[in-house]
């Protein structure tokens, strides 16, 4: 797959293709099924898919100190976007300049005369250009004019965690801030992620036999409401089932909001400084301060166990 930053990436040889635009933030199933239906009807008409998407999100440049929580950094949904079959994507810097393109403008400028769209396909609420003055029905207007097509693709609605409503980034980040894991794994299709570098804390866990990997967090990553989580941590291509604590740790004062992951089991680790990812699965419990440091033990112990029974439920 192609990663392409801005509109001079684009080969000038290139062709015609089949585009679909939007911020994808963690390509979630309704995302799936707009980015899906772009590639299959790639396919039959024998030209390349590309996704348009942008960054940093539009709404910090509209409104700056607005940037939403992030449910997935650019690279990983690249990653999935490329498991959709996509061929191309193109990250748009995403400037106070180019908020001020009109939706004609927008049109000629990246989909005519950089992609050479063929056809668009959108969800029926996408917008686009300057205070989002663009619809699909202007998309299908101008269309006819510039020789493309325009395909609006109703997204899914989902079931007991969104309440019969359609699937949405802002529902996503609504369940993980609440600690529903469940409920978020449902509109994503998977477990939600979390990544960073791994960084030396106060290495408790380590003293009590428990050693964490203390994971900072990339900028504006949504994290999970404090607690403690079953799930699993990945580290140089080995997935590995953790136990994992997001909160200040109250047990010893803290003041940082912190997310620490537990491989079970794995005591030998040596992760300082090594790009990791941590896969929520299953809220467990909620954060606590106990009497004493054998009480935190007796409670670790219990959340060791828990997590391993529902990932291997989940595994099974």
């Amino acid at each position: 797959m192609q990663r392409w930053r801005g509109l001079e990436d684009i080969p000038q040889d290139w062709g015609r293709s089949v585009v679909t635009i939007g911020s994808y933030d963690g390509v979630h199933r309704g995302h799936q099924l707009i980015i899906g239906r772009a590639v299959e009807r790639a396919r039959e008409l024998g030209v390349p898919s590309v996704v348009v998407t942008f960054d940093p999100h539009p709404s910090e440049v509209v409104r700056p100190g607005t940037h939403p929580p992030l449910i997935a950094p650019h690279h990983r949904r690249a990653e999935l976007m490329e498991e959709l079959g996509v061929d191309a994507v193109l990250i748009l810097p995403f400037t106070a300049e180019f908020s001020k393109l009109s939706p004609a403008d927008f049109v000629v400028k990246v989909l005519v005369d950089k992609l050479h769209a063929r056809l668009v396909v959108e969800g029926p609420n996408f917008r686009f250009g300057y205070k989002a003055a663009g619809d699909v029905a202007f998309l299908a207007e101008t269309g006819r004019t510039y020789d493309f097509e325009v395909d609006v693709i109703d997204l899914y609605v989902s079931g007991e965690a969104g309440g019969g409503v359609p699937f949405s980034s802002t529902l996503t980040r609504r369940l993980i801030a609440e600690g529903d894991m469940t409920g978020a794994a449902e509109i994503l299709g998977r477990p939600h992620r979390v990544e960073g570098v791994v960084v030396h804390g106060a290495k408790r866990g380590r003293e009590l036999g428990y050693p964490t990997a203390n994971v900072e967090t990339l900028p504006h990553s949504a994290i999970p409401a404090d607690g403690v989580y079953a799930g699993w941590l990945t580290a140089d291509g080995e997935r590995m089932p953790a136990a994992i604590s997001v909160g200040t740790n109250p047990q010893f004062d803290g003041v940082a909001r912190t997310v620490e992951a537990y491989a079970i089991d794995r005591v030998d680790l040596d992760l300082y400084g090594m790009h990791v990812a941590v896969d929520f699965l299953a809220y467990v419990r909620g954060q606590e301060k106990f009497d004493s440091i054998d009480s935190l033990l007796v409670a670790i112990g219990a959340d060791v166990k828990r997590s391993t029974e529902l990932i291997e439920a989940y595994e099974a």
